[in-house]
């Protein structure tokens, strides 16, 4: 190491061990970046690194090079081998039958959740699940969940909804439904739904064809050979089906107060339900950057324990013995953190706020020893407990956007500490009242800032106005919005919580017409390609080094990464004809048009996907398209793309029109037994069968590459084989 290097590196000390778990997410990403699932041979080879680069610290441990070498391959493959264990605890996938099928399972969950066309729809969680139908009748329960989507008419508000109101956790539910597994991406490289699955339990959905019959938990049900994990608190439906209820009632007292908008707001902060609130409410939240009001997670467990640990701080206040001989800042803290359990659990324990919970937690244990609440090291700690208990969420946007917001917002405040300091020990007023102003704008704009890259390389849009939509939303949800929500829950059991129900539904009111207005501003939602996988790497690299070190000099090049990260959408060419797994519709690329058809075979969902990342424009593909400039024709059923000198013919259908196969240099077919133009590279039905949803395009030199969902996401655990089949329910035998 040259002697310059380790200079600079020694004055950095104190800031070599956060890129520990920096490291450790290079180690989860490479796993996951993998096209083949790494053999025994890999394993091993990552735990003799860990007890080699432990005995290297033993004998040469006082050597710079030596810590940070050891240290880094270290934690790498740590999470590495996190990732791994993740991934091969899980089970497998089911092979769901393709017909309808009675099911029967014990209910884990219930959720309220709006359909595209307004209604409501009741959606239920099953453990356990047994196929009642044909040779599955007397196989063993499934080791997966089955998420249930009843009739509209079965939820609330329907006509069979004194039936559906008796489904609550434990209870056993009867059902003769479709099943579906979880479907593959519709792109290549695009959002992995069933890598999601894989690590959440999910083993697929259904769709009740009829109104399920519900009963108790019987003796004979859940025993022993059936139980799972977790499962003992659902076996009489006690404490899970006590806690459901009460969300369930709390969130219907709420609505019976503030029946609109305010109502599903306050329902959604207080249940964790967000069932009512409207596609419509949602888009506006969205566009305006105030979506993560609509999340439970960190901002309203901060709130949360904020509140808790200042009421508890002013309770012990009023006691001079208590203010002068106990620990009251400690006492105040636990007692926060416990509200924030309570908080977390009431809504219904989702994985951000389990997150967050977990970052609390640290925090709270920071203030009990008497070190910083808010530091890097603490992020840093509570992002290696994460990695290595839920490995599989550093993919997910709710943990990058927690770890981009919260480093930027702690490296930032170090960075403008004394200038904040300055103001807020002004001698004159308006220079303090102009400090307070500017540290809530500081902290807009670095969370809002530093989760930008993340939005594009997940949503494929950005929004300009999200700094002052935060700037007035924030301060007004924690100042006023939840004070007043939590003491609605204090005066619910005594009926008095509309004394402070409707002062919240004022403020919300205050919010949602802040959404609605922001995000019908111009640019408050712009749409761009979405940012490659290699590309939001690049960023967190480019934050990492921005955030960690503190030489200026040093910070500046990862200014230089980020915005090299944020040019990489624009990099990536978008493919000139795609299609989908299922295979019953196609799209071509029309300059910055995607013409997507046969006519009555489009997705509209799938479309709505497509033109959100490529950043396109959504068209219609009939039989008779012709564009001006001739590119893509199609005439009885059959097409013609025309790029750089090549033509690709697509039949849309069986019985299309006449195709030249002398002039074909590829042929796409759908849903026709016999392929047309033998010799001719083709994508058919059986290529869509065996590789998943492919993307099609044409380089400038006439060549052509076919990109499929199998040679991108490879051969790993939970990528279904062939036609979307999973692992037989079966008893296996002796030899297998």
């Amino acid at each position: 190491m040259p002697a310059w290097l380790a200079a600079r590196l020694w004055q950095q000390r104190a800031r070599l061990a956060l890129w520990l778990p920096v490291a450790m997410g290079a180690g989860n990403a490479a796993y996951f970046s993998l096209s083949r699932e790494p053999g025994p041979l890999w394993v091993v080879v990552a735990i003799m690194i860990c007890a080699i680069g432990a005995g290297l610290l033993r004998w040469r441990g006082g050597l710079l090079r030596t810590r940070i070498g050891v240290g880094l391959s270290c934690a790498a493959c740590c999470g590495f081998l996190a990732a791994w264990g993740g991934a091969h605890r899980a089970a497998p996938f089911p092979d769901l039958p393709r017909r309808a099928t009675h099911i029967e399972g014990q209910v884990m969950s219930v959720e309220d959740l709006p359909s595209p066309t307004g209604a409501m729809v009741r959606r239920v969680d099953l453990a356990h699940v047994r196929l009642r139908d044909g040779i599955d009748a007397d196989m063993p329960p499934m080791r997966r969940t089955i998420r249930l989507r009843l009739r509209t008419d079965d939820a609330p508000g329907g006509d069979a909804q004194q039936g559906a109101q008796r489904i609550t956790p434990g209870r056993w539910l009867t059902v003769r439904a479709m099943l579906r597994p979880p479907m593959p991406p519709d792109l290549p490289g695009g959002y992995d739904a069933q890598r999601r699955a894989w690590f959440t339990g999910i083993g697929g959905s259904a769709r009740a064809l009829e109104a399920p019959r519900i009963r108790d938990a019987g003796p004979n049900d859940n025993g022993p050979g059936d139980a799972g994990p977790g499962d003992a608190g659902l076996r009489d439906g006690g404490g899970a089906a006590w806690l459901e209820d009460a969300r369930t009632r709390i969130a219907r007292r709420i609505m019976g107060v503030l029946p609109d908008g305010r109502g599903a707001m306050a329902a959604t902060l207080l249940t964790g339900r967000g069932g009512d609130v409207s596609p419509r409410m949602r888009a506006d939240f969205a566009d305006s950057g105030l979506a993560h009001l609509l999340a439970v997670a960190g901002l309203h467990l901060g709130i949360v324990m904020g509140i808790g640990m200042a009421v508890t701080r002013g309770a012990l206040a009023l006691s001079e013995r208590a203010s002068l001989f106990w620990p009251c800042r400690q006492i105040a803290a636990v007692a926060g953190l416990g509200l924030g359990c309570g908080y977390v659990v009431l809504t219904g324990g989702h994985l951000p706020a389990q997150r967050s919970l977990v970052m609390a937690a640290i925090a709270t244990l920071a203030i009990l020893t008497g070190r910083r609440v808010v530091s890097l090291r603490s992020l840093a700690l509570a992002a290696a407990m994460l990695l290595l208990i839920e490995p599989e969420e550093m993919q997910e946007l709710p943990m990058q956007m927690s770890v981009a917001a919260v480093m930027a917002l702690i490296a930032g405040g170090e960075a403008c500490a004394a200038s904040l300091r300055a103001l807020r020990d002004a001698p004159v007023a308006w220079h303090r009242m102009a400090g307070r102003i500017a540290r809530l704008v500081l902290a807009s704009v670095l969370a809002g800032t530093a989760c930008l890259p993340v939005g594009m390389a997940h949503f494929g849009n950005v929004g300009a106005w999200f700094v002052l939509a935060n700037l007035i939303a924030v301060p007004l949800a924690a100042l006023w919005i939840m004070p007043f929500g939590l003491l609605a829950l204090m005066l619910m059991p005594f009926g008095l919580d509309g004394l402070a129900l409707v002062p919240m539904g004022w403020g919300n009111a205050v919010v949602i017409w802040l959404a609605h207005h922001v995000a019908a501003w111009p640019g408050a939602h712009v749409a761009v390609p979405r940012m490659p996988s290699w590309g939001l790497a690049l960023f967190f690299a480019g934050l990492c080094w921005l955030c960690l070190w503190t030489l200026r000099s040093w910070r500046l090049w990862g200014c230089v990464l980020i915005a090299s990260a944020l040019v990489t959408p624009w990099l990536a060419r978008p493919p000139d004809l795609v299609i989908p797994a299922q295979g019953r519709m196609v799209a071509l690329r029309d300059g910055g048009r995607l013409l997507a058809g046969p006519r009555g075979h489009v997705d509209r969902f799938i479309v709505d996907d497509w033109t959100r990342v490529l950043d396109l424009a959504a068209g219609e593909l009939s039989d008779d398209t012709v564009t001006p400039d001739g590119r893509v024709a199609c005439r009885a059923g059959t097409c013609v793309l025309v790029r750089h000198h090549r033509h690709i013919i697509v039949q849309l259908h069986e019985g299309g029109g006449e195709i030249a196969c002398a002039q074909a240099d590829f042929v796409v077919s759908l849903g026709v037994d016999r392929a047309p133009c033998p010799g001719v590279p083709r994508i058919d039905p059986l290529v869509l069968w065996r590789s998943g949803a492919q993307a099609l395009y044409v380089n400038r030199d006439g060549g052509i590459g076919v990109l499929s969902d199998r040679a991108t996401r490879g051969t790993r655990p939970w990528v279904m084989g062939p036609g979307q089949h999973g692992t037989p329910n079966l008893p296996m035998a002796r030899a297998e």
